[in-house]
């Protein structure tokens, strides 16, 4: 299936210049979404996922039936107090100023090996701090899975050599 056709650019949102790549037309259509989590799941069967982390809020959407499918556990990622219990935190740099993802002290054992999964790769902050805060919990990193890859952003540089599976990418 040819998943580009299911999504819709929005021409300068969320700002004049950027071409926003909209999966929501992804996930309201059910053949083109079953379809794009059906090749997550292969992906985490490929690198042996133990549990599915993904950060808010489209790693939750993608994540979840990922993890639902594999009959294995979801953690979420979430911004500074979002999460009621003790948690770990990164902060990291966005283009204007620093921002923080947190994640429950208990989210994971060590050891484990995690997928992390969302919607887009684009300078690969995000996927570097959930990967900060994945090893700090003492889990392993397996792979990263994203709907949409924007290549001259270049965020696989911050993944470093961790196994990455992209469904499109521009």
């Amino acid at each position: 299936m040819d998943l580009t056709q299911y999504v819709t650019t929005v021409e300068n949102w969320p700002k004049e210049g950027i071409s926003f790549k909209d999966i929501t037309t992804i996930m309201d259509n059910g053949p083109a979404f079953k379809y794009a989590v059906d090749k997550i799941v292969e992906f985490a069967k490929e690198v042996g996922a133990d549990i599915i982390v993904g950060p808010e809020a489209r790693g939750f959407i993608i994540g979840c039936p990922v993890a639902y499918a594999l009959e294995i556990g979801f953690a979420p990622v979430r911004k500074e107090g979002k999460l009621p219990r003790e948690v770990v935190r990164v902060e990291y740099g966005l283009e204007y100023g620093q921002d923080v993802l947190t994640m429950h002290k208990d989210a994971m054992k060590p050891g484990q090996k995690v997928l992390i999964v969302d919607d887009l790769l684009a300078t690969g902050g995000t996927v570097d701090a959930t990967i900060q805060l994945i090893e700090k919990l003492g889990g392993v990193v397996a792979g990263c899975a994203f709907i949409i890859e924007l290549k001259e952003l270049n965020g696989r540089d911050k993944i470093g050599n961790y196994p990455v599976k992209t469904l499109i990418e521009y």
